[in-house]
């Protein structure tokens, strides 16, 4: 289960869903969305109702150094937006709802 999810995604749009139960998550480019389903329901201990899946292409990036310029790109990622079946919630962020 911890090859398929690799982390949760915490930016403030992700965190803004999690009031309609939806929750974003970076998994393995390889997973569908059976396995991704299949591992938050036995990580978090919910029952998940849908899986939306995107892939994000890798960026182009080059900076200067001493050795002249160096090109390289950033990998691919998959993301997996979650929704939960009613009554279900994941505390991803302890200790953000109370500050």
């Amino acid at each position: 289960m911890y090859e398929i999810i690799r982390k949760p995604i915490i930016t403030e749009k992700a965190m803004s869903m999690s009031d309609s139960r939806q929750y974003a998550f970076e998994v393995d480019p390889q997973a569908n969305k059976i396995e991704i389903k299949r591992a938050v329901e036995e990580l978090y201990e919910v029952k998940v109702d849908n899986v939306r899946t995107l892939r994000v292409k890798g960026k182009n990036k080059s900076r200067f150094t001493r050795k002249g310029l160096m090109k390289g790109k950033t990998r691919l990622r998959k993301k997996a937006y979650v929704t939960l079946k009613e009554g279900f919630s994941i505390e991803i962020v302890s200790g953000a709802q109370e500050e």
